[in-house]
C-alpha cells in the first residue's frame, strides 16, 4: 500500500546529523530561547524574503499571537474561510474574539474577494486568508487587517509584504515538518515582532515582569535544531512535490482537482468525487492510500454551532467530496507510477 505519508522516510534522511546537533543541545544545556532557534529564525526569514520571524510552539499558537499582536481582542469579529483546519478558528476563539466563517470557491477552495465582502459586518476586525493545500490564495483589497494562514503554504509565498503578518506550522507532516509541534510567526513589521516575542513568553518583559497576559509558546531548541537540516532541502523538496502532481494530474486529467497554479506547494495533492466512499475504496483496492482533509467545514463543526456564518455551500462541498492521495519529496518513482495508474483507472 502507497502510504498517503510516511515520515520514517524523511527521519532517516536527517537522523544522522541530528543525532549530532541532540548532543550539541545537550552539552550546551540551553534547551529553550537558544543559539539553535535564533539561527533558524534567521534563516527562515532569509529563505522566504521576509525581515522577522519568531518561532513558536505551533501553528495554531502562531495564529494565535499573529491575532494578538496585531490588536484582535474580545468580541472582535475575524472573518475565516468556512473550510480548513479547525485550528484557523480555534486561534480566534483562544482570544476571545469571534470567528464567522465564509463561503471559499469551487476551483481553488480558497476564499475569494467576494466571499469575503458578503461575509463582513459592523463588527468584522480582521480576516484570516488560508493558503489551503498549498494554494497561494488572492490577498482581499480591504483595509481590515489580513492575516495569512500558511500552515501548509511552505514554499508557496515568497512576498512577506503582502499582508501584516503570516502564521506557518512545522508539524511533522508539513513540507518544512519538525520532530514535534512547532511555528513560526513571520512580518516585516518589527514592532508587531517583538510583540510576538513578548507574548510567547508569558507576556515578560524583564524576569518575572509580565506588562501582558499571555501563555507559553516557546520552541524547544531541539525542534529548531531539526528544522535547521531541513530547511536546506526544502526547496528540492517542493520541486518534487510539485513534479508528484504534474504526473498524476497528466495520468488523471478528467479529475476534479484543486486548480493547479505554478506557485502551488502541493501540502496536499488533492481532488474531489461525488462518491468518495466508492472512490477511496477503488484506490485501496490498487494499493494507493488516501485521507480527508477535512470531512467537515468550520460551519459542520459542533464546537461552532452555536456561531452566525456566512451560506457556504462550496464549502460544505469541498467537505463532502475531498479525497487525499499520496504526495510527499521521498515518495520512489515506483509508487508515483502506482498512484497514478490508480487515479487513471478511476474513470474507467
Amino acid at each position: 500500500m502507497v502510504p498517503v505519508v510516511d515520515l520514517s522516510r524523511r527521519g532517516q534522511r536527517f537522523a544522522s546529523a541530528f543525532a549530532k546537533a541532540a548532543e550539541r543541545i545537550a552539552a550546551s544545556g540551553s534547551f529553550l530561547l537558544g543559539a539553535e532557534l535564533s539561527a533558524f529564525e534567521t534563516e527562515f526569514a532569509q529563505w522566504l524574503g521576509a525581515q522577522h520571524c519568531v518561532g513558536v510552539s505551533s501553528g495554531a499558537g502562531a495564529l494565535q499571537l499573529a491575532l494578538s499582536a496585531a490588536g484582535i481582542g474580545p468580541g472582535d469579529e475575524v472573518l475565516v474561510p468556512a473550510f480548513t483546519a479547525v485550528p484557523t478558528a480555534s486561534a480566534v476563539s483562544a482570544l476571545g474574539a469571534v470567528p464567522r466563517a465564509v463561503d471559499v470557491d469551487r476551483s481553488t477552495a480558497c476564499v475569494t474577494t467576494q466571499s469575503i465582502d458578503a461575509g463582513v459586518t459592523e463588527r468584522t476586525k480582521a480576516i484570516i486568508v488560508v493558503h489551503l493545500y498549498g494554494y497561494p490564495a488572492d490577498l482581499p483589497m480591504t483595509d481590515l487587517v489580513v492575516i495569512e494562514d500558511a500552515a501548509q503554504a511552505h514554499g508557496a509565498l515568497r512576498d512577506p509584504g503582502r499582508s501584516i503578518v503570516s502564521a506557518y506550522s512545522f508539524y511533522p507532516t508539513k513540507n518544512l515538518g519538525g520532530i514535534g509541534d512547532g511555528g513560526a510567526v513571520v512580518t516585516n513589521d518589527a514592532d508587531l515582532a517583538e510583540r510576538v516575542r513578548i507574548l510567547r513568553v508569558h507576556g515578560m518583559t524583564a524576569q518575572y515582569v509580565h506588562e501582558y497576559v499571555s501563555q507559553n509558546f516557546r520552541m524547544s531548541e531541539v525542534e529548531a535544531a531539526w528544522l535547521r537540516l531541513a530547511l536546506p532541502q526544502l526547496s528540492n523538496d517542493v520541486q518534487r512535490r510539485r513534479a508528484i502532481v504534474d504526473r498524476y494530474r497528466a495520468a488523471a486529467p478528467d479529475l476534479r482537482w484543486q486548480t493547479p497554479h505554478p506557485d502551488h506547494a502541493y501540502h496536499l495533492a488533492v481532488f474531489r468525487s461525488a462518491d468518495r466512499t466508492r472512490t477511496r475504496a477503488q484506490l485501496e483496492s490498487a494499493g494507493v492510500a488516501s485521507a480527508i482533509h477535512y470531512p467537515l467545514a468550520i460551519t459542520q463543526q459542533p464546537a461552532f454551532r452555536n456561531l452566525e456564518h456566512a451560506d457556504c455551500p462550496e464549502a460544505e462541498a469541498w467537505a463532502a467530496e475531498c479525497i487525499s492521495v499520496p504526495c510527499f519529496p521521498e515518495m520512489s518513482d515506483d509508487e508515483i507510477d502506482c498512484v497514478s495508474a490508480a487515479l487513471a483507472g478511476l474513470g474507467q
